[in-house]
């Protein structure tokens, strides 16, 4: 079955959700993050920041809140805002574990994350999720599948995750790199007891980035809920970056090239979530207005034509500078 409590969280007019990854650490490859941020990026300014953030996309209509161990302090920020809440109990939590930050609260550490999908890490990292969410937890994701990651092998690993998944835990998976889509096949075909193990995947699809659509169309076939992240492609299509083409086509609309970009991934048949990675109130409001951009064939046409082979643009991706 899809991811059902998500299901009925989000509205056919706002498949949006929020992830934490660019408020909850100060260094982070989002371009434009200096002016976002400022100078002051102490623990209890980016705790404030991302309280007013959740505050502001909880009143909107956003139910998805998207965090990870390896983004600095999201799961605690997000554990505080739902302590100093508890009544609002209709918000769908998801994390993510494999990586562990190690940046040390700076912009300028040598490596900001380690990635381990391991069995001993998966213990470990769920007991700290577990420590700062409890039962508020309702899904957890293996952080940024590759094709050669020991998580799609390892069958101790798979028999942990559907013991937490028969307790009552929605498992899933998130992927990158520029095979995303064999990836996503390959997590396909794991199973505990000839059941499938997954039921969400979380994967990078955006007006730059669409080679993972077809994988990601047979996944939401399969039954899996399908998460988007990176819609932006890490700043590249908001307003002050993004290609002609979109600036263009955001005039048109008369909404922001984010509205537009995000638009572009949530008219995908297949896309139940499309998360926004916006760092202030006024670009999450403006993220927002994607629900309600109507792209036409010769819009569609003009971004198709952006599409960049999959080698360049994670290269790409992975030349942005923490900022």
């Amino acid at each position: 079955m899809p991811f059902a409590r998500l299901a009925t969280a989000t509205t056919p007019t706002c498949h949006l959700g929020l992830g934490l990854a660019a408020v909850a650490r100060p260094g982070y490859i989002t371009l434009n993050r200096d002016e976002d941020l400022g100078e002051n990026r102490s623990v209890d300014t980016l705790r404030t920041r991302t309280h007013e953030l959740l505050d502001a996309a909880y009143a909107q209509g956003v139910r998805y809140f998207d965090v990870a161990r390896s983004y600095g302090r999201s799961e605690e920020f997000l554990a505080d805002w739902l302590n100093k809440t508890p009544g609002r109990n209709d918000v769908v939590i998801g994390s993510k574990w494999g990586y562990t930050y190690t940046a040390g609260w700076t912009t300028d550490a040598e490596q900001h994350e380690v990635k381990d999908h391991s069995l001993r890490t998966y213990e470990r990292q769920r007991a700290e999720t577990d420590h700062l969410l409890g039962a508020r937890l309702d899904l957890y994701q293996i952080h940024s599948l590759t094709p050669e990651s020991p998580a799609l092998s390892d069958k101790e690993l798979h028999a942990r995750l559907a013991e937490a998944a028969a307790q009552g835990l929605t498992v899933g998976f998130s992927t990158s790199g520029p095979a995303q889509a064999d990836t996503i096949r390959a997590a396909l075909a794991v199973t505990v007891d000839g059941e499938p193990l997954f039921r969400t995947v979380q994967s990078t699809y955006n007006v730059l980035e669409t080679s993972a659509g077809p994988a990601l169309a047979e996944a939401h076939d399969a039954g899996l809920t399908v998460i988007v992240k990176e819609g932006m492609a890490n700043g590249r299509l908001a307003a002050g970056q993004a290609p002609d083409t979109v600036r263009t086509i955001a005039e048109e609309t008369g909404l922001g090239a984010d509205a537009v970009a995000l638009a572009l991934v949530l008219r995908q048949p297949w896309a139940g979530v499309v998360l926004s990675g916006a760092a202030t109130a006024p670009q999450l409001a403006s993220n927002l207005h994607a629900a309600v951009v109507d792209l036409d064939e010769d819009q569609l046409t003009r971004l198709a034509a952006l599409v960049e082979e999959p080698r360049a643009y994670w290269e790409r991706r992975g030349q942005l500078p923490w900022h």
